[in-house]
């Protein structure tokens, strides 16, 4: 999942929304550094509310992650995404078709949620402004055992940006896959693409229910 698919189901508990979010932030701030489940476990019920709330987010984070990229809806549409890149990407039968493929569904996923209710997006975003950087800065420092002081500066950047509302346009989406492409080293990907962006959101808002459904269990999202 993505940031905001990621916090929707806990925007109720803002602390919480954006303790989802710290194992993708802090890989941009620094790909050695994990929040993993097992470091946020023995958090969860920490006298420190931010502490323990973060804490549960990073642990539903990882544990939504792995019951959405086993669903058959995921599985499906991401081999279906990669073998449509190959089809767009002439001569591309490398890592990066099925790279893209997995995290277009993703953004995508986001991008549904923003047509449907911007609020959802809006409201996020409002907490992360009201949120106390220093201290969910240091609360990640103390779950991961790893101490950084640029995690801040990337809330910020992020929260600044807005760049979540940047999956509605196909251009600008184009634009932000191109920089995930660029930091991790895979080559850009062309305008051409862009016609197949549209058909590609439309199969991923037709399928989001079943991605978005934990498989025998109640889903957490608005459905």
């Amino acid at each position: 999942m993505n940031f905001l698919c990621h916090a929707l189901p806990y925007l109720n508990d803002p602390m919480m929304a954006i303790g989802t979010g710290v194992p993708d932030w802090l890989s941009v701030v620094d790909r050695k550094i994990r929040a993993r489940s097992r470091m946020a476990l023995p958090h969860i019920d920490d006298a420190d509310p931010v502490l323990s709330a973060i804490a549960r987010g990073i642990v539903r984070h990882h544990d939504d992650d792995r019951w959405f990229h086993g669903t058959e809806a995921f599985v499906t549409t991401n081999l279906q995404f990669a073998v449509q890149l190959r089809d767009q990407l002439p001569g591309d039968e490398g890592f990066r078709p099925s790279f893209v493929g997995h995290i277009l569904i993703e953004v995508l996923l986001d991008a549904s949620w923003l047509r449907q209710q911007p609020d959802f997006g809006e409201r996020y975003y409002a907490e992360l402004a009201d949120a106390p950087l220093e201290h969910i800065q240091h609360c990640v420092n103390v779950i991961t055992g790893r101490p950084t002081d640029r995690l801040v500066e990337v809330l910020q950047r992020f929260t600044r940006s807005r760049f979540l509302f940047d999956y509605l346009d196909h251009e600008r989406l184009l634009f932000r896959l191109n920089q995930v492409m660029n930091r991790v080293g895979l080559s850009p990907l062309p305008e051409s693409l862009l016609p197949w962006l549209a058909q590609a959101e439309q199969h991923v808002v037709r399928q989001r229910d079943m991605m978005l459904s934990p498989p025998g269990a109640a889903s957490p999202f608005p459905l």
